[in-house]
C-alpha cells in the first residue's frame, strides 16, 4: 500500500511538473507584416491558450525583419515569412537549420469600397486586362511596398511584369508604377492595408490572404499572374525579372519565387527551440489549419527549403 501511495504521489508530483512546464511555453514570434491580423488575433492568442503561456509578436516586411534578426538587434522564438528568400538571410547567419512550408497565397489587387474607383474595380475582371486599364488611369493613387525590404513589394513588379505579356498590353507595367522605388507609391508594410481602409489610396497590391482577413474588395487574377501556382514557374513565372538598387547602391536582380508561407525556429530563441517548435507544429497541425483557412490563406505547398 505504502508502495501505491508513493506511486500516486510521484505521479502527482509529475503531472504538477508538466503543467508547470506547460505554463512556461511562452513566444515571440516576428512575422511578414501581412500576416498581422492571422497571428496576432488568431495563432498567437489560440496557442497561449492550449499552452497557458504568452504570445508576443511582432510584424514588418519580411526582408527587413530578417535583417534585423540575423544582425541580433532583435530576438524570436519563431519566424515566419512570405517567399523563401528572407529565409536565405538567416540561414547564411547561421540561425537557422530549415523552414518548412505552413500556408500559401497568390498576388491580388485590393480597392477602396469607398473610392472613385470602386464601381470600376467591381466590376473590373482578372480574366481580361479591365483591371490593369484603371490602375493605368491618370491621377490614381496606388499603393505597393518598397522592393528593397519586402517580398510583397517585388511581387507586385513581377505580376504586373507578367500581366503586360498575358494581356499583351505593353509599358503598362511602367505606366502604373512610374518606376520599381516610386517613393510616392511605395509604403511601410504595416500601414498599407490601413491606407486603403481610410481612402488614402485608391488601391493597393495585397496578397489574397491578408485582403481577406481585413474584409477588403479585390480583383483576383489568373495563375499565369498571380504567382501562386508552382507549375506555372518554368512556362511563365520564370520569364521576368528585374533589378533595384540595394542599400549599397549596387543594382540587385531580382527572381520569381512561390507565394508561400515559411516558418523557423531560431537557434538564439529566448524561450528555446522546444517552444519555438512547439509553436511551428501548432500552426502545421488541425486547428492551426482550419485557422490559416478562416482568415484566407491557402494549403501549404512544397517541402522544406532545406531539407
Amino acid at each position: 500500500m505504502r508502495f501505491t501511495h508513493l506511486t500516486a504521489l510521484l505521479l502527482t508530483a509529475g503531472a504538477g511538473l508538466s503543467l508547470h512546464a506547460q505554463a512556461n511555453t511562452d513566444i515571440r514570434v516576428t512575422y511578414a507584416g501581412s500576416m498581422g491580423k492571422v497571428m496576432d488575433q488568431a495563432l498567437g492568442p489560440a496557442f497561449a491558450k492550449e499552452n497557458s503561456g504568452k504570445y508576443e509578436g511582432q510584424g514588418q516586411g519580411a526582408y527587413g525583419m530578417a535583417r534585423l534578426l540575423a544582425s541580433k538587434k532583435i530576438t524570436a522564438d519563431v519566424f515566419v515569412s512570405i517567399t523563401p528568400g528572407p529565409m536565405q538571410i538567416l540561414k547564411d547567419a547561421g540561425l537557422i537549420d530549415d523552414a518548412v512550408p505552413v500556408a500559401s497565397t497568390s498576388m491580388v489587387v485590393a480597392y477602396s469600397p469607398k473610392g472613385q474607383y470602386a464601381q470600376q474595380f467591381a466590376q473590373a475582371k482578372g480574366s481580361d486586362a479591365s483591371w490593369l486599364k484603371v490602375l493605368a488611369t491618370p491621377g490614381i493613387k496606388f499603393g505597393r511596398t518598397d522592393p528593397i525590404n519586402d517580398p510583397k513589394g517585388q511581387n507586385i513588379i513581377f505580376t504586373l511584369m507578367l500581366a503586360e505579356k498575358y494581356y499583351q498590353q505593353p509599358g503598362i507595367a511602367d505606366k502604373i508604377m512610374g518606376g520599381y522605388q516610386n517613393p510616392a507609391q511605395t509604403h511601410l508594410e504595416g500601414g498599407l492595408l490601413t491606407r486603403l481602409e481610410s481612402g488614402q489610396v485608391d488601391a493597393a497590391a495585397g496578397y489574397e490572404s491578408e485582403v481577406i482577413s481585413a474584409h477588403l474588395p479585390y480583383v483576383a487574377l489568373p495563375d499565369e499572374i498571380n504567382l501562386s501556382n508552382p507549375a506555372m514557374a518554368k512556362q511563365w513565372y520564370d520569364t521576368v525579372s528585374f533589378s533595384v538598387k540595394d542599400s549599397e547602391g549596387k543594382d540587385k536582380v531580382l527572381h520569381t519565387q512561390p507565394l508561400v508561407y515559411y516558418a523557423a525556429v531560431l537557434k538564439n530563441a529566448p524561450h528555446g527551440s522546444a517552444a519555438g517548435k512547439a509553436f511551428v507544429d501548432f500552426m502545421l497541425s488541425p486547428s492551426g489549419q482550419a485557422l490559416f483557412k478562416q482568415n484566407g490563406y491557402a494549403v501549404p505547398k512544397g517541402g522544406s527549403i532545406y531539407p
